[in-house]
């Protein structure tokens, strides 16, 4: 009986790692789902993302709230390399969105989020730790339609675009407010070391688990345009 456990509990040691590890590749395939749903719908136009730096996915973001709530999230970071940010795209950093509200709220959603970091200013802010959008990083409900089509991001004050996706429907939405920061827990999962997020988007070589997104993005937008 003794041995029949010890061999029971080194099976669970060896598993839980596992388990970690599938939870996170999930969550990148999950991500990619989202944005080639966004891209398919031209919700999020090509001309948007080809001005792009950085794309950040939180897929499935949990809103559950009696009296005083708030929103919590789990999702991925790519960003293109480069000296300029203007070439390919990087392996996936994982990344935390918390949104806190308040207010007399019931009930429960799941909404997939979308955030599009246009300008330097919001690159650095989110390489460098927790971001506050609308803070260190100014932020606006993402274009859509002929809107999109003539925007610049050279000439425009924001820093993120943020979209939203709630029972199948996308919309340009707000997240001022909400707070983002590296999932370091996360990064060692998938990459079985502690690497900073900086590291991984410019010399990381992109894992199984990431190439559907990376692929889709690169396939979609491959050269940044200003």
């Amino acid at each position: 009986m003794y041995k029949k456990l010890l061999v029971v509990a080194a099976c669970l040691a060896m598993a839980t790692p596992l388990f970690a590890q599938n939870k996170e590749d999930e969550r990148i395939g999950k991500a990619a789902t989202v944005l080639q749903e966004l891209l398919t719908t031209d919700n999020l136009p090509k001309h948007i993302l080809d001005q792009a730096d950085c794309v950040l996915i939180f897929p499935s973001v949990k809103k559950v709230a009696i009296g005083i709530g708030g929103s919590y999230g789990r999702g991925v970071l790519v960003c293109r390399k480069g000296d300029n940010m203007d070439g390919a795209w990087s392996a996936p950093g994982m990344y935390a969105l918390d949104q806190g509200s308040l207010g007399i709220q019931l009930g429960s959603t799941a909404t997939d989020f979308v955030l599009v970091v246009m300008r330097k200013n919001g690159v650095d802010q989110i390489l460098n730790g927790k971001t506050k959008l609308g803070g260190n990083a100014a932020a606006a409900a993402g274009p859509t339609g002929a809107q999109a089509q003539g925007y610049n991001a050279a000439s425009m004050t924001a820093d993120v675009l943020t979209y939203s996706r709630t029972k199948g429907v996308f919309a340009g939405v707000s997240l001022e407010g909400a707070t983002m920061d590296t999932d370091s827990d996360a990064n060692k999962k998938v990459y079985g070391k502690s690497v900073p997020t900086k590291v991984i988007i410019t010399t990381e070589p992109v894992p199984a688990a990431g190439k559907g997104l990376v692929d889709l993005l690169d396939k979609t937008s491959p050269k940044k345009h200003s």
